[in-house]
């Protein structure tokens, strides 16, 4: 596996190291070791989680707050999206500022995102199947969220914003400004 620093510290594309033949390909998705040493962080997942969704669903921007925040790492089984990540570390150098990523089935990158970041994503395929880990499990009440749309983060969809597909939930979330602080 080849593990990329993003602009964001802490956060890392990973490309896996894919064998192909005539039948198909083979790779591992994850080694929990080989994780530690790319990224130099002990993380240890704890909760899978899956969603399909069509072309031009968003999701996002959440996080956890407290002791529930949770790292991540997301990937893509079928389909392609725009994966996002924000750093809401009130002490961070790089607090406001975001990463994205295409994540694709064929692409087979994976993106971590740590523990004082909110995330989302994109559908830009006809469908998408998006797949999880997470080092901490779900807490409601620790539920956090930012606005898409936040002028002060500016993240650059690449989409038509008309043509986006947003639960009415994640269409009021507050702007960073507003949010519920992540620690």
């Amino acid at each position: 596996m080849n593990f990329i620093a993003t602009k964001l510290e802490g956060c890392y594309i990973i490309e896996p190291k894919i064998i192909t033949d005539a039948r198909g390909y083979f790779m591992e998705s994850f080694n929990e070791k080989t994780f530690q040493i790319g990224t130099g962080q002990k993380v240890h997942f704890v909760q899978d989680n899956q969603s399909y969704s069509s072309k031009g669903v968003l999701r996002g921007l959440h996080y956890q707050t407290g002791a529930h925040a949770q790292a991540k790492l997301v990937r893509v089984l079928q389909g392609e999206v725009l994966d996002i990540a924000v750093d809401i570390r009130p002490e961070s150098p790089t607090y406001g500022q975001y990463e994205s990523i295409l994540l694709s089935a064929e692409n087979q990158k994976q993106f971590f995102v740590p523990r004082g970041f909110a995330h989302g994503f994109l559908v830009l395929s006809e469908t998408a199947t998006f797949f999880y880990k997470c080092d901490n499990f779900y807490n409601k009440e620790s539920e956090g969220g930012i606005l898409y749309s936040d002028s002060s983060i500016n993240i650059d969809w690449n989409f038509p914003t008309s043509a986006l597909l947003i639960s009415e939930k994640d269409q009021f979330l507050p702007t960073l400004e507003n949010a519920k602080k992540v620690w």
